[in-house]
Formats: C-alpha cells, structure tokens, sequence
C-alpha cells in the first residue's frame, strides 16, 4: 500500500470538496458535518422522503448511518440507497448497533441487500449483519475485528461491496483483497460518533477514489493518523474531539507518508 496513493487521493478530495449526502443519526451529526468539512468536503444532512432523491442527485457520494432509526427514517435511507444505485453514485452503509434488537439487525439486512458500495461498522455489528447470532454491547462491539475478517469476506463477495471491520486494527476486503490500517489511539473509543464519522469520510473519499477496496482503508487510515496526532496533546476526550478536527484540517503530505500505516 502506498501511502503517496493515499496523500493523492487526499489531496484530490480537497480540490473536489465533493457533497457527501449524510442520513446519519442525531448523536453523530455535528462531529460528521465538522469531520466533512474539516478534511475539505461538503457535507449536506438531509433525511425528509420528499428531497432525499433529489440530494442524492447532486451529491458526489451518500452516507446511510442507522444509529437513531425510526420508520419514516428507513423509508428515506431505502429510497436514497435506492437512487444512488440507479444513478451510479457510491453509498456507504453503517449498520450502527445491528444486533442489539431484532428491528435494528433486520433494518441492517435489509439496507445491506440494497448493495452498499461499501458496508463499514464494528465486528459485532458485521457478524450480525451477515446473519450470524452476535450481540453487541449496545451500539459497541464484543469482537475483535480480525474476529469477523472471514465472514466479512464472505459477505463482500456475496453483496458484491466492500466490507470495512473497525477495531484496533481495521480489516478491509472486497472478498478477494485485504488490506488493514493500523493507525489509531485508544481515546478514540471514548469519543461519541467517530466511527459514524469514519463512514462520512469513508463516503467521502469514495467520491474521488474509484477503487472502493483503497477509499475505505485511505478514509480510515487518515482519521486514524489524525487520532493519533490529536491525542499527542490531548488531555481527554474532549481536547481529543477538537484536535482531531483540527488534524483533519492541518494533514500535510509530510504526516501522511511517515505516519500512515496501512498493510496488506
């Protein structure tokens, strides 16, 4: 994996600044609207069924996260997916506490069978999503991610996506590759919404990077680097969650091609 890759990629985004379309839940909205922006893209949170197809239109790229579902919700994300399928755009599925309820674990099936481009969320939620019996501990997983790395790539090659496991270390395959990303710090975890915020730049990157396999271990290496810059002088999670921010904004070329550490 080359890391100039990743910093070309990046490097495109912010000249794009493409409009990410994000039906995303309450609790992650500020952090993913302010990640979007501070890594260079556009972001646009709009859940009502009368616009979404419109939105998906014009936007470069859509982001579905169910971490604050409801009926009327899931009928906008199915329409959306829907759209964007037709229309060609690629669309990421974050199927946020699949396993935890019988509702939620169907909402993820269902919305998985719609052919995300690609299908990102914890182990827990990934096992659970593929039919298996695994629980989560609310919306955080009991797995490991190496854990789920072979039913994620069962579920790639059936869905035809790719499936992006976060964890200590994230596993990415299209059901043939695998490549893992290294980066990250543990006080991440103690930060609501960054893994909704990693579909939203996973979203992002998508919109500029064709190879789905790359976007999705690029989005998650560069948020990873940068939670490992934050938490340098970070005193808790909350001096982490606005550094971090500030890292999206300030990543240079020099950070990505010494710090990045994605392996095949």
């Amino acid at each position: 994996m080359d890391n100039a890759n990743t910093w070309s990629t990046l490097r495109e985004l912010r000249r794009a600044a493409p409009l990410v379309h994000s039906i995303t839940n309450y609790v992650a909205m500020d952090v993913t609207a302010n990640a979007l922006l501070a890594i260079g893209a556009s972001p646009a949170m709009v859940h009502a069924i009368e616009e979404v197809e419109e939105f998906v239109a014009i936007s470069s790229a859509l982001v579905v996260n169910i971490g604050t579902l409801s009926p009327t919700w899931v009928d906008s994300m199915t329409r959306a997916a829907r759209h964007a399928n037709a229309l060609g755009k690629p669309w990421v599925l974050d199927p946020v506490g699949s396993g935890a309820t019988s509702y939620r674990t169907l909402v993820s099936r269902e919305l998985a069978r719609l052919h995300p481009t690609v299908l990102r969320g914890n182990a827990s939620e990934i096992l659970a999503v593929a039919g298996g019996e695994a629980r989560t501990k609310g919306v955080d997983s009991v797995h490991g991610s190496e854990q789920a790395l072979g039913v994620a790539r069962e579920l790639a090659a059936e869905l035809g996506c790719v499936v992006a496991v976060t964890g200590e270390v994230d596993v990415v395959s299209d059901g043939a590759r695998v490549l893992r990303v290294e980066n990250g710090h543990p006080m991440m975890t103690k930060v609501t919404a960054l893994g909704c915020a990693a579909t939203a730049l996973t979203g992002a990157f998508l919109a500029v990077q064709p190879d789905p396999l790359l976007a999705s271990a690029q989005a998650l290496g560069v948020l990873g680097l940068c939670g490992e810059i934050a938490a340098r002088a970070a005193d808790g999670p909350g001096s982490l969650r606005w550094r971090l921010l500030d890292a999206l904004y300030n990543l240079d070329e020099a950070a990505v091609l010494r710090g990045l550490r994605i392996r095949e």
